[in-house]
């Protein structure tokens, strides 16, 4: 059995597609879907009967049937926006797309059609702030967070919104942000599996943060932040995306311009994140997935054009570099799942 594994490669207009071997992480390419207009930014419905991808030049969302087993990719639908989207999730259902926009500041909600497309108009069209980096549902899909890093321009926050299912409507929480002490600079999110906490990378900050969501209220508390980077390293770097392995057992946060993925255990019980080390990476790591057993980690080098592997080591957290390929121009994203023959 085979996992499926798709890469937008956003400098050559393309998605690259692999299987990956459950159990070496061998992975063997299959036929490339072309696409135009700098394909980006990937969701999947909970289904994962369908894909999402955003073309960043030609702000459109572009809407794929994933074929069975193969993971062929057909598509059913292209939907231009007048924002270009930073990130795109699904809500807890797949009956409604999530966007936020980095250089507009819109947070939008899109609802999904019976045939899986995405249509329009907008079910929301919000005006957040700029430098919107991500959006997501929480475990319950009753409550929404959309991040913002830190600029001059950009308010440096999580704002913090009750969503409504049935309509697709996102209503303004009390309060509406949770926003850091300092200039961190909140980028990229995920939950704990099992626990009401929220992992949060922070982009200037160089670190990750542990929020504490109130179930009843859907607001967030800060419980604890961690630096990614090394004691007494200097120089530039930025967080980007942050991921949890499925157990919620380990934590890994990338640094672009260290050019590593920290690697954190999670408490068992408190959540709280203990740091492990250091794995090296490509040139500046922006995207990377864990496959859907946490046994295997891949991280595309943005610059290096090169795609890595890792085994995940079950007891200790740590990475081991198993192999490198070359990918292509400006890797973005990469979406692994189900099974291919």
């Amino acid at each position: 059995m085979a996992y499926n594994v798709w890469v937008t490669v956003s400098g050559e207009d393309r998605i690259a597609r692999f299987s990956m071997d459950e159990d070496s992480g061998v992975l063997v390419a299959r036929a490339d879907v072309a696409l135009p207009g700098r394909p980006a930014y990937t969701a999947v419905d909970p289904s994962k009967r369908f894909m999402y991808v955003a073309r960043k030049d030609a702000l459109k969302i572009t809407s794929f049937r994933i074929e069975g087993a193969t993971g062929g990719l057909t598509e059913i639908g292209t939907l231009p926006i007048a924002a270009d989207p930073a990130y795109l999730s699904t809500d807890r259902t797949g009956r409604y797309l999530f966007s936020a926009s980095y250089f507009n500041g819109i947070t939008a909600v899109h609802r999904i059609g019976a045939d899986g497309a995405v249509t329009d108009p907008p079910v929301e069209w919000l005006h957040t702030g700029l430098r919107a980096h991500c959006i997501e549902a929480d475990r319950t899909n009753r409550f929404v967070f959309v991040p913002h890093i830190f600029k001059e321009d950009a308010p440096n926050t999580i704002f913090q919104f009750r969503f409504d299912a049935a309509t697709g409507r996102l209503t303004p929480n009390e309060p509406d942000r949770c926003a850091p002490q300092g200039p961190d600079g909140p980028r990229h999110c995920c939950f704990h599996p099992q626990k009401d906490l929220l992992y949060v990378s922070n982009e200037q900050g160089c670190s990750v943060s542990v929020y504490a969501l109130d179930p009843g209220r859907g607001t967030l508390s800060h419980r604890q932040t961690v630096t990614t980077l090394p004691a007494g390293w200097i120089g530039e770097s930025k967080c980007s995306q942050i991921r949890l392995t499925p157990s919620g057992e380990f934590l890994y946060a990338p640094n672009r311009g260290h050019d590593s993925i920290a690697e954190f255990a999670v408490h068992p019980d408190t959540g709280l994140l203990r740091p492990l080390g250091h794995a090296p990476a490509e040139k500046i790591p922006r995207s990377f997935q864990i496959d859907p057993a946490g046994r295997f980690l891949l991280s595309a080098g943005h610059e290096s054009g090169r795609l890595a592997t890792y085994r995940i080591d079950g007891e200790t957290g740590r990475l081991e570099r198993i192999a490198v390929q070359k990918l292509g121009k400006l890797p973005m994203w990469i979406t692994i799942l189900g099974s291919a023959p």
